[in-house]
This record gives C-alpha cells, sequence and structure tokens, in this order.
C-alpha cells in the first residue's frame, strides 16, 4: 500500500513558516519521500501498518492549512502516467524487504 500526503501550508507568518518545517522534517523522518513540492509517499506493507502511520501524522499536524491523506493500493500507484516531466527513481521504491547480514 502506498500513503500519499498532499499538503499546502500557509507560509505568511514566521509561525506558519515554522509549522512548515516542522511538518516536512516530521515526514521525512518517518520514511515519507517526495514526489513533487507538498506530495510525499510512504510504502506501508499492509493496511494496519498504513493505519499507525496514519495515526501519527493525525498527532502531528499543523494548526493551519490543508493537510491531506489517499491511501492507494500497489497496483493503483503503478498505474499512475507521468504526462510531463520524469519519474524521479534515486530512491528505493519497493516493497520489497531488505536484509543485510
Amino acid at each position: 500500500m502506498r500513503i500519499l500526503v498532499l499538503f499546502d501550508l500557509p507560509v505568511t507568518t514566521l509561525d506558519n513558516k515554522r509549522s512548515y518545517r516542522i511538518f516536512r522534517k516530521y515526514l521525512l523522518k518517518n520514511g515519507f519521500m517526495m514526489m513533487q513540492e507538498s506530495v510525499y509517499c510512504k510504502i506501508a506493507l499492509n493496511a494496519v501498518a498504513a493505519d499507525a502511520v496514519i495515526k501519527n501524522i493525525k498527532l502531528n499536524l499543523p494548526s493551519d492549512g490543508l493537510v491531506q491523506l489517499l491511501t492507494v493500493t500497489e497496483r493503483q500507484f503503478s498505474r499512475m502516467e507521468v504526462l510531463v516531466g520524469e519519474a524521479h527513481n534515486d530512491v528505493l521504491n519497493s516493497d520489497e524487504r531488505l536484509v543485510v547480514l
């Protein structure tokens, strides 16, 4: 499963900018990768793991702005078409588990 976080946060005041930075850093620290500006994505192994991630996001929401979540299956995500530009493949983008011995 994929969890997509889409947000539009105000950055007009110093407090707004601080909230934006804190929320963005929270997403990055918790394994989200940036797909494009204000759109972040994370792989979850199953629905239970996705629910846990969503619960944690809800606990770390900024006070202002718009934050939206979308959960899609790997099959749905793989059918996404890139219409303009090119997809970035510099991040490990798989739900396979990696074991390093």
